[in-house]
């Protein structure tokens, strides 16, 4: 989609049929753990390091287990304070991923974080307080920057499973040039048209 990124269609299409029916989404990028919803029976099968075989099953009781975070919305907030090389995002200086997850637990947001800092609060001091000040003009964008788009432009998909092939001769010639046809094979017999 023009002006989007495939997180923001994937973002769009989980939060249209949330509570429809159960979502899976399946990635390798992390930024996406933010889409995790139990109410709404939304999981996310993170193959960054176990790959398809042996995804992590992010749930909300994973996203605490895990990165010591309760939602995904947390998980978000963590991810802009520690920082994510792959985006482009710095993080705030001297806070990795425990201590992130620690400030969120502790102040419930993000926001509360930064009202924290901004009215002085005394739990925040020396370096950590100074590294917050500091990243301020960086905390303004890079929740944006993180945050996948919910409500893109996406035209409705068709959700139902193919119940044919449409055009076998096709796909054999697609597979074999493309030197697929194990996966293909692999497809049609799961999806029952092999």
């Amino acid at each position: 989609m023009a002006d989007h990124e495939a997180d923001d269609v994937i973002g769009t299409l989980v939060t249209r049929h949330h509570g429809v029916m159960p979502v899976d989404v399946v990635t390798g990028d992390r930024d996406l753990l933010q889409l995790v919803d139990d109410a709404h029976g939304v999981r996310v099968l993170y193959t960054g390091k176990g790959g398809v075989r042996e995804p992590d099953v992010a749930t909300q009781a994973l996203l605490q287990e895990k990165y010591g975070v309760p939602t995904g919305e947390a998980y978000l907030e963590m991810s802009v304070l520690r920082g994510d090389t792959s985006d482009g995002l710095p993080g705030v200086k001297g806070i990795g991923d425990k201590t992130a997850a620690q400030l969120i637990q502790q102040y419930g947001s993000l926001a509360a974080l930064r009202e924290a800092v901004d009215s002085g609060d005394p739990a925040l001091k020396g370096a950590r307080r100074t590294n917050l000040e500091a990243a301020g003009a960086y905390l303004d964008v890079a929740p944006t920057v993180v945050r996948v788009v919910r409500d893109a432009q996406v035209p409705d998909v068709e959700l139902a499973l193919p119940t044919a092939v449409a055009d076998r001769l096709a796909l054999d010639e697609l597979a074999a040039r493309h030197g697929i046809e194990n996966p293909v094979a692999r497809l049609l017999t799961a999806l029952g048209l092999g």
